[in-house]
């Protein structure tokens, strides 16, 4: 079966780290970029990270920029995104997704992807 899962939500507060990690099965993460979005209630989905397919480059919004880092494991066909410094309106369902051959992620949240995860949630509060 071809999927991602999403593990490593959890309730933290304001200021706290999480690290969640997206686990392929059925397919390689070679050659794939991994991209993490979230969408809280109400609200439409948000691209967080992105990185390449080589992992040679990664994008992050302002909002996340320098909180937040995007890794890939192609070894153990495993992507992370740590979490640092976390804010109540980090909180949302966050999904991993990879699309084949992308070696730029400029406009990542256009892209047409292959796959994606179920989600795990975060939600940061005191």
């Amino acid at each position: 079966q071809l999927q991602l899962v999403e593990s490593g939500g959890d309730v933290v507060q304001p200021g706290g780290s999480l690290r969640l990690s997206c686990a392929a099965s059925g397919f390689t993460l070679e050659n794939h970029a991994i991209a993490w979005f979230r969408q809280a209630p109400g609200k439409e989905r948000e691209g967080v990270s992105c990185i390449s397919s080589r992992g040679l480059s990664s994008v992050y919004p302002d909002s996340v920029k320098g909180r937040f880092s995007v890794s890939k494991d192609d070894a153990k066909n495993m992507a992370y995104l740590q979490m640092d410094r976390l804010k109540p309106e980090d909180t949302g369902v966050y999904y991993c997704a990879a699309v084949y051959g992308v070696r730029y992620c400029l406009d990542f949240d256009t892209f047409d992807y292959n796959y994606w995860g179920q989600g795990t949630q975060v939600t940061v509060s005191s």
